[in-house]
């Protein structure tokens, strides 16, 4: 049975989508995956990827919001007010 380690849980404030980030570690050893579940009303999805996939991807996420522009002050996503929450 595998390890699992909940890591983040946000709610995209347009869509309402629950994401929720979560470590997998197998009994047997190896790398460690980072699955991800992203739960639209009662469809769920899940995948795992593997470090460097996570890096790559992270990195993407970040270039795509770093062209965005600055919400107001004060003013935060209900995403990133989550992310602040221990889980």
């Amino acid at each position: 049975m595998p390890t699992i380690t909940p890591l983040e849980k946000l709610t995209s404030p347009l869509g309402g989508q629950v994401i929720e980030l979560q470590q997998l570690d197998h009994d047997a050893g190896g790398m460690s995956l980072l699955r991800t579940r992203i739960r639209e009303k009662s469809r769920f999805t899940v995948f795992e990827i593997d470090p460097l996939t996570a890096r790559l991807w992270g990195e993407a996420l970040l270039r795509w919001a770093q062209t965005q522009p600055q919400a107001e002050p004060g003013m935060q996503p209900m995403a990133v007010a989550e992310l602040q929450a221990p889980l």
